[in-house]
């Protein structure tokens, strides 16, 4: 890392280290690069124990566990589901109470607690089913409540570690360096850079080797493995707490929300001002880390709450007396950049959808698939197909930066090439796209199955396909392709729409349309499940691939797919970007939104 610094980086970087504090602020020491093997060692050993666990959990559910496929599916999208809400409870109890580096430290000792409970389940035999005696007619013993609530107390933990490392970890390691200086910036960027190495250094790892050994040494050492490498991250992340730079907690911006929303409520009575972008009150606290925000005119019944009326006392530094009952015009244009973003986070649940999909039922379709490696008899392990989504992702992302960028700019005269929007439009297409050729995929696989396959059986399940499981290779290609336009451009889109003090909320929301695609694919799998059992072509999602028919549940995924793109292109057409206070639609508009405007819209 120190072969990124320059001299004059270095030179810089010695001058941070004293920062000169205002009256108000304390002495800030910042270290930057000297805190980073901590922290980027921690964040690598994080997601080696957490992916590592994951990655395979669902084949151990259904293995050692004997939990039905359906049973398991539904299970993982739950733990899931509340594992992404959970980042938005561990955003808000950050900023209002505890502080990154506290939350931290408490969110990484519940994991690896949770991650050695799991590995327990593994490595005692009377907390989890004997081993099954009738794989193929299906009559398993299942968990005892017991050995699922040790199981389910294991993931808890782990969702609470989730909660709290998910939204922080990012923001932790960019508050080690000084906004203010060039080397600080440019350190950020790096630390960007660095971050998002390890998270797929980590999901290489975890999706190969860890995964094998899981899969063909023994559950209990490659369950084992993940635990102590959480450990070591508990180890390594306290070991540098002497040189972290510890922001403290300032308070919750939702509160200036719920004012926004409380004010507007008791003035709703109110007749509209005219000119609002003059009339209303305006008040920015000194202290304020938010840009100034132009008028705009969407969403004007919330301009109530910025109307002085004669029982509105206002101080002598022309802030309100009380907030509850007065709130001013940058208030309620950061409520409306909340408001604005909210129906494009919707969007983001159904787009979701195709990639729980891609870590559930496409890893099912590996297991009645041919996954031996040419002509030996080593088998590839099921889960580890996901890994070529992430190779996917991992070599467009520079191809797009680096080639596909440049072309589009000289097209079109944009900085971006395409704005930000229409990124994550494109990557919504290509999910629909991903669905239709795994539908197409799941249908040939099936087909041989039935007419041409292979010797030997899998536990609970049909006759394995002749097809080769490398023809699934195309699907989680696509779904790599997917996450680069439509993920990243998601993530990009809500850390540059929110206010600067919601960033941490702008992070967890990611997350949390995460959440609502896990939880509205399990209700899909229960509707789909009890629909279709009773037809004359019988349930779609049987445990054996075989006899179900999956390809029609990802061509109705696909078909949603198309709906909700449609309600994606009304919204975006609709957007306005923080900082625009005209009406011209949002794809047409450049991609950072830093068009220079007037405060009249």
């Amino acid at each position: 890392m120190d072969d990124r610094m320059n001299k004059s980086d270095k030179d810089e970087m010695e001058k941070e280290k004293a920062t000169v504090a205002t009256d108000d602020e304390p002495e800030i020491n910042y270290r930057g690069w000297k805190a980073m093997p901590f922290i980027i060692g921690n964040e690598t050993f994080e997601k080696l124990g957490a992916i590592g666990t994951l990655a395979n959990l669902l084949i151990y559910l259904t293995t050692v566990f004997n939990l039905k496929s359906i049973t398991a599916a539904t299970m993982i999208n739950i733990f899931n589901g509340t594992t992404n809400f959970g980042t938005l409870v561990g955003a808000f109890l950050c900023d209002t109470y505890f502080g990154r580096y506290k939350t931290l430290g408490f969110a990484t000792a519940a994991s690896f607690l949770g991650l050695q409970a799991i590995q327990l389940t593994a490595a005692i035999p009377e907390l989890h089913p004997h081993r099954c005696a009738a794989k193929e007619s299906g009559e398993c013993e299942g968990p005892t409540a017991g050995q699922l609530a040790f199981l389910l107390m294991g993931l808890g933990l782990m969702i609470v570690g989730a909660g709290g490392v998910r939204p922080c970890n990012l923001a932790f390691g960019v508050d080690q360096f000084n906004p203010k200086t060039e080397a600080g910036k440019r350190g950020i960027d790096s630390f960007f850079n660095w971050y998002f190495f390890t998270f797929t250094f980590a999901q290489m790892v975890s999706l190969t080797l860890i995964v094998y050994i899981q899969s063909n040494v023994s559950w209990a050492i490659g369950l084992g493995i993940p635990a102590t490498l959480m450990f070591i991250a508990c180890v390594v992340y306290f070991v540098g707490s002497k040189i972290y730079v510890k922001v403290k907690a300032t308070g919750s911006p939702m509160t200036s929300v719920a004012q926004v929303i409380v004010v507007a409520i008791k003035k709703r009575k109110l007749k509209p001002v005219e000119q609002p972008w003059l009339s209303l009150f305006k008040y920015i606290p000194p202290n304020s880390i938010n840009s100034k925000l132009p008028y705009t005119d969407q969403f004007r019944f919330l301009d109530k709450a910025a109307i002085v009326t004669p029982q509105d006392e206002i101080k002598g530094d022309g802030s309100p007396a009380d907030p509850w009952r007065l709130c001013s015009l940058q208030q309620v244009e950061e409520v409306k950049c909340l408001f604005r973003v909210l129906p494009i986070w919707a969007s983001q649940i159904m787009y979701c959808v195709t990639l729980v999909q891609l870590h559930t039922y496409a890893v099912f379709q590996a297991v009645q698939s041919d996954r031996r490696l040419g002509n030996s008899n080593f088998k590839i392990p099921a889960a580890s197909y996901v890994v070529f989504m992430m190779l996917s992702l991992t070599i467009f992302i520079p191809v797009y930066d680096r080639a596909v960028v440049p072309f589009l700019r000289k097209i079109r005269g944009k900085e971006g090439g395409i704005t930000i929007l229409q990124r994550i439009g494109i990557g919504m297409f290509v999910s629909i796209f991903t669905m239709l050729v795994s539908g197409m995929v799941e249908q040939h696989r099936r087909s041989i199955a039935l007419t041409k396959p292979t010797l030997g059986v899998v536990p609970r399940k049909g006759a394995i396909s002749s097809m080769s499981a490398s023809i699934l290779i195309p699907q989680f290609i696509l779904g790599g392709l997917t996450e680069a336009f439509a993920s990243i451009g998601l993530i990009e889109f809500y850390y540059k729409q929110f206010p600067e003090n919601m960033k941490s909320i702008g992070g967890s929301l990611f997350y949390c349309g995460l959440a609502g695609s896990n939880y509205f694919s399990s209700l899909l799998i229960f509707i789909i499940h009890r629909t279709t059992n009773r037809t004359a072509t019988g349930n779609w999602l049987e445990e054996d691939l075989n006899k179900g028919r999956l390809d029609y549940y990802y061509y109705i995924i696909a078909g949603l797919g198309i709906l909700n793109l449609g309600y994606f292109l009304l919204c975006a057409s609709w957007y306005k970007y923080k900082g625009n206070s005209d009406n011209t639609p949002e794809l047409e508009l450049h991609v950072n939104g830093e068009k220079q405007q007037s405060d009249k819209p």
